[in-house]
């Protein structure tokens, strides 16, 4: 063999060796976590039924809920936030229970978790893990004969839902909602932004200001409360 050919194949060869040794391992998702909080949530919750569904040979929890008033035949999708569950209190039940109030069947699905001190940049490279749940969530939607689905994503499942649309659009829905949109980590900015480009259904934004200052205020004396509205 030549020089010429010997010194490219050598090279390449040492490059692959580094290259093995290096490179961190992909970062799954904490399933040992995920179990742990359905087993703590499923027990416990009365309305709605929990169900598993399955994505990339993993089963993982859902809570499906129908409209109060008789049949329908339109959903409503719940991303829930990091870290957290499809039965979260603060955003997901009240969001999966309410709105069956108003006409809608709920799916509230659990999305990728990782240990409680992960941060924004942790999560990023399981944000895959989730584009199959989001799938599988639309597919089981439909089999219900629902017609008409609309996303609502809180926080890091806005990131999580946003991956998924810059994977394959919107199709399968017909709305999405996102609340608290961009929130990452102190110093963690946002390493691409959103791809409204591939956003082709109604699209609502929900800032969480106004929910901040209203807490603010419930912890306040009542005469700064009177004055402040």
């Amino acid at each position: 063999m030549s020089l010429s050919i010997a010194y490219p194949l050598t090279y390449f060869a040492w490059l692959f060796a580094v290259l093995s040794f290096t490179c961190p391992p992909a970062v799954a998702s904490d399933l040992e976590r995920e179990k742990r909080l359905a087993d703590q949530i499923s027990d416990a919750i009365f309305d709605g039924e929990t169900l598993y569904l399955e994505a990339d040979g993993h089963e993982f929890l859902g809570i499906y809920m129908e409209a109060s008033e008789g049949p329908a035949k339109r959903a409503i999708l719940i991303i829930h936030g990091r870290g957290y569950h499809p039965d979260w209190e603060q955003v997901a039940q009240p969001l999966r229970i309410g709105l069956t109030g108003h006409g809608w069947n709920t799916l509230s699905i659990q999305m990728p978790v990782l240990d409680k001190e992960a941060k924004f940049y942790d999560y990023l490279p399981v944000f895959p893990e989730a584009l199959p749940r989001i799938e599988a969530a639309i597919r089981y939607l439909k089999e219900q004969g629902n017609e008409e689905i609309v996303m609502i994503a809180h926080s890091c499942g806005v990131h999580m839902s946003m991956a998924w649309v810059r994977e394959h659009g919107t199709a399968g829905i017909d709305g999405y909602i996102g609340i608290g949109m961009g929130a990452t980590d102190y110093k963690q900015p946002m390493l691409e932004p959103f791809p409204f480009e591939k956003m082709q259904v109604p699209m609502l934004i929900v800032m969480i200001l106004f929910s901040l200052l209203s807490l603010w205020l419930l912890k306040q004396p009542m005469e700064m409360r009177s004055s402040a509205m």
